[in-house]
Protein backbone atom coordinates (compact mmCIF):
# COMPACT_ATOMS: atom_id res chain seq x y z
CA UNK A 1 0.00 0.00 0.00
CA UNK A 2 2.67 2.84 0.92
CA UNK A 3 4.44 1.32 -2.47
CA UNK A 4 1.28 2.04 -4.40
CA UNK A 5 0.96 5.33 -2.73
CA UNK A 6 4.50 6.37 -3.23
CA UNK A 7 4.12 5.57 -7.16
CA UNK A 8 1.18 7.61 -7.47
CA UNK A 9 2.70 10.81 -5.79
CA UNK A 10 5.64 10.38 -8.46
CA UNK A 11 3.26 10.09 -11.26
CA UNK A 12 1.38 12.94 -10.50
CA UNK A 13 4.26 15.05 -9.76
CA UNK A 14 5.55 14.09 -13.01
CA UNK A 15 1.95 15.12 -14.33
CA UNK A 16 1.99 18.60 -12.40
CA UNK A 17 5.89 19.30 -13.60
CA UNK A 18 4.99 18.29 -17.55
CA UNK A 19 2.37 20.50 -16.67
CA UNK A 20 4.07 23.69 -15.97
CA UNK A 21 6.51 23.21 -18.44
CA UNK A 22 4.18 23.39 -20.92
CA UNK A 23 2.66 26.54 -19.61
CA UNK A 24 5.87 28.05 -19.55
CA UNK A 25 6.90 27.37 -22.58
CA UNK A 26 3.71 28.39 -24.43
CA UNK A 27 3.53 31.96 -22.42
CA UNK A 28 7.73 32.07 -23.71
CA UNK A 29 5.89 32.40 -27.17
CA UNK A 30 5.67 36.18 -27.46
CA UNK A 31 1.94 37.26 -26.34
CA UNK A 32 0.61 33.92 -27.19
CA UNK A 33 0.11 33.70 -30.81
CA UNK A 34 1.02 30.71 -32.55
CA UNK A 35 1.17 30.16 -36.25
CA UNK A 36 -1.19 27.41 -36.21
CA UNK A 37 -3.96 30.15 -33.84
CA UNK A 38 -3.21 32.82 -36.30
CA UNK A 39 -4.08 30.38 -39.76
CA UNK A 40 -7.59 32.94 -40.34
CA UNK A 41 -5.85 36.13 -39.99
CA UNK A 42 -6.31 38.13 -42.42
CA UNK A 43 -2.11 38.84 -42.68
CA UNK A 44 -1.52 34.65 -42.56
CA UNK A 45 -4.70 34.46 -45.75
CA UNK A 46 -2.91 36.99 -47.02
CA UNK A 47 0.60 36.20 -46.73
CA UNK A 48 -0.14 32.73 -48.05
CA UNK A 49 -2.43 33.77 -50.86
CA UNK A 50 0.11 36.24 -52.31
CA UNK A 51 3.35 33.82 -51.61
CA UNK A 52 3.60 33.53 -55.74
CA UNK A 53 2.77 37.21 -56.55
CA UNK A 54 5.32 38.83 -58.77
CA UNK A 55 6.87 36.05 -59.91
CA UNK A 56 4.60 35.73 -62.82
CA UNK A 57 5.16 38.15 -65.78
CA UNK A 58 2.05 40.60 -65.49
CA UNK A 59 2.02 40.64 -61.75
CA UNK A 60 1.16 43.57 -60.69
CA UNK A 61 3.54 45.87 -58.29
CA UNK A 62 2.30 45.32 -54.65
CA UNK A 63 3.82 47.11 -51.76
CA UNK A 64 2.60 46.62 -48.17
CA UNK A 65 1.58 43.19 -48.42
CA UNK A 66 -1.46 43.59 -50.81
CA UNK A 67 -1.49 46.82 -52.43
CA UNK A 68 -1.01 47.38 -55.91
CA UNK A 69 0.66 50.47 -57.01
CA UNK A 70 -0.04 52.16 -60.77
CA UNK A 71 2.85 51.63 -62.95
CA UNK A 72 2.48 55.02 -63.90
CA UNK A 73 3.08 56.22 -60.28
CA UNK A 74 5.10 54.43 -58.51
CA UNK A 75 3.50 55.16 -54.99
CA UNK A 76 0.96 53.37 -53.36
CA UNK A 77 -0.75 55.89 -51.85
CA UNK A 78 -2.11 58.21 -54.70
CA UNK A 79 -4.94 59.59 -52.41
CA UNK A 80 -2.16 61.54 -50.91
CA UNK A 81 -0.30 62.47 -54.28
CA UNK A 82 -3.81 64.45 -55.52
CA UNK A 83 -6.98 65.93 -54.11
CA UNK A 84 -8.39 63.36 -51.71
CA UNK A 85 -12.14 63.62 -53.75
CA UNK A 86 -9.88 62.25 -57.06
CA UNK A 87 -9.40 58.47 -55.01
CA UNK A 88 -13.08 58.70 -53.68
CA UNK A 89 -16.07 57.26 -55.27
CA UNK A 90 -18.27 59.85 -56.21
CA UNK A 91 -21.98 60.25 -54.20
CA UNK A 92 -24.91 60.38 -55.67
CA UNK A 93 -27.78 62.96 -55.29
CA UNK A 94 -29.47 60.74 -52.89
CA UNK A 95 -26.67 60.49 -50.57
CA UNK A 96 -25.47 56.79 -51.52
CA UNK A 97 -21.99 56.43 -53.01
CA UNK A 98 -22.45 53.77 -55.91
CA UNK A 99 -19.42 51.34 -57.16
CA UNK A 100 -20.20 49.28 -60.02
CA UNK A 101 -18.52 45.93 -59.68
CA UNK A 102 -18.13 42.91 -62.18
CA UNK A 103 -17.19 39.63 -60.79
CA UNK A 104 -15.29 37.18 -63.23
CA UNK A 105 -16.96 33.82 -64.22
CA UNK A 106 -13.56 31.96 -62.57
CA UNK A 107 -15.62 31.84 -59.67
CA UNK A 108 -18.15 28.86 -58.66
CA UNK A 109 -21.54 29.70 -57.41
CA UNK A 110 -20.79 29.22 -53.73
CA UNK A 111 -17.37 31.27 -53.74
CA UNK A 112 -19.73 33.98 -56.10
CA UNK A 113 -22.35 34.31 -53.24
CA UNK A 114 -19.82 34.51 -50.48
CA UNK A 115 -17.77 37.30 -52.68
CA UNK A 116 -22.16 39.16 -53.46
CA UNK A 117 -22.31 38.85 -49.36
CA UNK A 118 -19.09 40.74 -48.68
CA UNK A 119 -20.23 43.54 -51.06
CA UNK A 120 -23.43 43.53 -49.86
CA UNK A 121 -21.97 43.90 -46.13
CA UNK A 122 -21.71 47.75 -46.74
CA UNK A 123 -24.98 48.86 -47.10
CA UNK A 124 -26.32 47.62 -44.04
CA UNK A 125 -24.23 50.24 -42.00
CA UNK A 126 -22.93 52.57 -44.74
CA UNK A 127 -23.90 54.63 -47.66
CA UNK A 128 -21.72 51.99 -49.73
CA UNK A 129 -23.70 50.66 -52.26
CA UNK A 130 -21.95 47.93 -54.55
CA UNK A 131 -23.76 47.43 -57.80
CA UNK A 132 -23.62 45.27 -60.75
CA UNK A 133 -21.40 47.24 -63.58
CA UNK A 134 -23.71 48.22 -66.35
CA UNK A 135 -21.47 49.59 -69.07
CA UNK A 136 -19.85 52.30 -66.23
CA UNK A 137 -16.72 53.88 -67.19
CA UNK A 138 -14.99 52.90 -63.98
CA UNK A 139 -15.61 49.77 -62.02
CA UNK A 140 -14.05 47.39 -59.42
CA UNK A 141 -13.49 43.82 -61.57
CA UNK A 142 -13.24 40.94 -59.15
CA UNK A 143 -11.34 38.00 -60.12
CA UNK A 144 -8.85 35.50 -58.85
CA UNK A 145 -5.59 36.25 -60.01
CA UNK A 146 -2.59 34.97 -58.03
CA UNK A 147 -3.22 36.70 -55.06
CA UNK A 148 -5.21 38.77 -52.61
CA UNK A 149 -4.75 42.72 -53.66
CA UNK A 150 -6.22 46.17 -54.51
CA UNK A 151 -5.92 49.18 -56.09
CA UNK A 152 -5.92 51.72 -53.29
CA UNK A 153 -9.11 53.99 -54.12
CA UNK A 154 -10.51 55.08 -57.32
CA UNK A 155 -8.07 54.50 -60.01
CA UNK A 156 -10.67 55.42 -62.66
CA UNK A 157 -11.66 52.33 -65.61
CA UNK A 158 -11.59 48.89 -65.12
CA UNK A 159 -10.03 48.19 -61.56
CA UNK A 160 -8.62 45.27 -60.73
CA UNK A 161 -9.55 43.55 -56.65
CA UNK A 162 -8.01 40.33 -56.95
CA UNK A 163 -9.75 37.26 -54.40
CA UNK A 164 -7.80 34.42 -55.57
CA UNK A 165 -9.73 31.12 -55.02
CA UNK A 166 -10.17 29.63 -52.50
CA UNK A 167 -7.16 31.69 -50.23
CA UNK A 168 -8.87 34.60 -50.60
CA UNK A 169 -12.49 33.73 -50.33
CA UNK A 170 -13.38 35.00 -46.84
CA UNK A 171 -15.71 37.54 -45.22
CA UNK A 172 -12.75 39.08 -43.50
CA UNK A 173 -10.42 39.23 -46.40
CA UNK A 174 -13.00 40.44 -49.02
CA UNK A 175 -13.82 43.42 -46.66
CA UNK A 176 -10.23 44.11 -46.17
CA UNK A 177 -9.82 44.21 -50.28
CA UNK A 178 -12.73 46.63 -50.43
CA UNK A 179 -11.59 48.93 -48.06
CA UNK A 180 -8.56 49.02 -49.68
CA UNK A 181 -10.54 49.81 -53.07
CA UNK A 182 -12.50 52.77 -51.17
CA UNK A 183 -9.19 54.14 -50.15
CA UNK A 184 -8.18 52.85 -46.76
CA UNK A 185 -4.81 52.06 -45.69
CA UNK A 186 -3.71 49.18 -43.47
CA UNK A 187 -3.81 50.01 -39.66
CA UNK A 188 -0.36 49.41 -38.80
CA UNK A 189 0.81 51.93 -41.38
CA UNK A 190 -0.96 55.00 -39.98
CA UNK A 191 0.77 57.68 -39.14
CA UNK A 192 0.47 57.53 -34.93
CA UNK A 193 0.82 53.75 -35.33
CA UNK A 194 3.74 54.00 -33.16
CA UNK A 195 2.38 55.20 -30.19
CA UNK A 196 0.20 52.17 -30.15
CA UNK A 197 2.20 49.28 -31.83
CA UNK A 198 6.07 48.32 -31.91
CA UNK A 199 7.92 46.72 -35.23
CA UNK A 200 10.22 44.68 -34.14
CA UNK A 201 12.70 45.32 -37.33
CA UNK A 202 14.69 42.45 -36.05
CA UNK A 203 12.50 39.90 -36.74
CA UNK A 204 10.96 40.88 -40.45
CA UNK A 205 12.13 38.91 -43.43
CA UNK A 206 15.38 40.33 -45.01
CA UNK A 207 14.52 42.64 -48.29
CA UNK A 208 10.97 42.74 -46.36
CA UNK A 209 11.39 46.10 -44.36
CA UNK A 210 8.86 48.00 -46.52
CA UNK A 211 6.24 46.51 -45.85
CA UNK A 212 6.32 48.29 -42.32
CA UNK A 213 6.97 51.89 -43.70
CA UNK A 214 4.10 54.54 -42.08
CA UNK A 215 2.18 56.32 -44.17
CA UNK A 216 -0.17 59.70 -43.83
CA UNK A 217 -3.23 57.99 -43.13
CA UNK A 218 -6.58 59.68 -42.80
CA UNK A 219 -7.35 58.90 -39.16
CA UNK A 220 -10.77 60.58 -39.18
CA UNK A 221 -10.80 61.35 -35.80
CA UNK A 222 -10.84 57.45 -34.88
CA UNK A 223 -8.66 55.90 -32.21
CA UNK A 224 -6.35 53.25 -33.27
CA UNK A 225 -7.97 49.78 -33.52
CA UNK A 226 -6.49 46.36 -32.71
CA UNK A 227 -10.12 45.13 -33.81
CA UNK A 228 -9.85 46.27 -37.40
CA UNK A 229 -9.88 43.84 -40.25
CA UNK A 230 -7.07 46.44 -41.52
CA UNK A 231 -4.91 45.35 -38.72
CA UNK A 232 -2.29 42.68 -39.60
CA UNK A 233 -1.29 39.91 -36.80
CA UNK A 234 1.99 39.94 -35.17
CA UNK A 235 4.10 37.82 -37.06
CA UNK A 236 3.12 39.49 -40.80
CA UNK A 237 6.47 38.48 -42.73
CA UNK A 238 8.48 37.05 -39.66
CA UNK A 239 11.57 35.04 -40.60
CA UNK A 240 11.63 33.60 -37.09
CA UNK A 241 7.92 32.83 -35.94
CA UNK A 242 8.83 35.72 -33.29
CA UNK A 243 6.45 38.90 -33.68
CA UNK A 244 7.34 41.93 -35.72
CA UNK A 245 4.05 43.97 -34.92
CA UNK A 246 3.44 43.99 -30.82
CA UNK A 247 0.90 45.94 -29.17
CA UNK A 248 1.86 48.56 -26.48
CA UNK A 249 2.03 49.50 -23.56
CA UNK A 250 0.02 45.76 -23.02
CA UNK A 251 1.88 43.61 -25.39
CA UNK A 252 -0.54 40.54 -24.70
CA UNK A 253 -3.52 42.79 -26.59
CA UNK A 254 -5.05 40.57 -29.33
CA UNK A 255 -4.41 41.82 -33.18
CA UNK A 256 -5.31 41.18 -36.19
CA UNK A 257 -7.71 38.61 -34.74
CA UNK A 258 -10.90 40.90 -37.08
CA UNK A 259 -13.05 38.15 -38.62
CA UNK A 260 -15.34 40.92 -40.40
CA UNK A 261 -15.19 44.96 -39.80
CA UNK A 262 -15.34 46.65 -36.45
CA UNK A 263 -17.10 49.74 -35.66
CA UNK A 264 -14.39 51.84 -35.95
CA UNK A 265 -13.95 50.77 -39.62
CA UNK A 266 -17.58 51.22 -40.22
CA UNK A 267 -17.39 55.04 -38.45
CA UNK A 268 -14.24 55.79 -41.09
CA UNK A 269 -16.05 54.86 -44.08
CA UNK A 270 -18.99 57.09 -43.40
CA UNK A 271 -17.11 59.52 -42.35
CA UNK A 272 -14.91 59.72 -45.14
CA UNK A 273 -17.78 59.54 -47.43
CA UNK A 274 -20.19 61.74 -45.29
CA UNK A 275 -22.80 59.49 -44.75
CA UNK A 276 -25.94 59.63 -43.15
CA UNK A 277 -25.14 56.05 -41.47
CA UNK A 278 -22.86 55.81 -38.23
CA UNK A 279 -21.74 53.23 -36.19
CA UNK A 280 -23.56 53.46 -32.98
CA UNK A 281 -21.37 55.46 -30.00
CA UNK A 282 -21.67 52.57 -27.95
CA UNK A 283 -20.16 50.60 -30.11
CA UNK A 284 -17.47 53.29 -31.04
CA UNK A 285 -16.59 53.90 -26.80
CA UNK A 286 -16.52 49.89 -26.45
CA UNK A 287 -13.59 49.69 -29.14
CA UNK A 288 -12.28 52.49 -26.86
CA UNK A 289 -12.16 51.12 -23.67
CA UNK A 290 -11.21 47.86 -25.05
CA UNK A 291 -8.73 48.88 -26.06
CA UNK A 292 -5.64 48.21 -23.53
CA UNK A 293 -7.33 45.93 -22.02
Amino acid sequence: MILQTAVLSILLCSVQSFTLQASFEKSDESSGDTIEEDDFSVSTLIEKANANLGKNPGDPLVMFGDIAVPTDLGNADPCTNDKEENCMWPKASDGNVYVPYLISNQYSPKNRKTIIRGLKSFARSTCIRFIPSKGQEDFLYIRSDNGCYSYLGRQGGNQTVSLDIPGCIHRNIIQHELLHALGFEHEHSRSDRDQHVQILWKNIEDGEEIQFEKVETRNLGTPYDYNSVMQYGRKFFSKNRKPTIVPIPNPNVPIGKATKMSPNDILRVNRLYSCNQTASQSDVESVQRNQFL
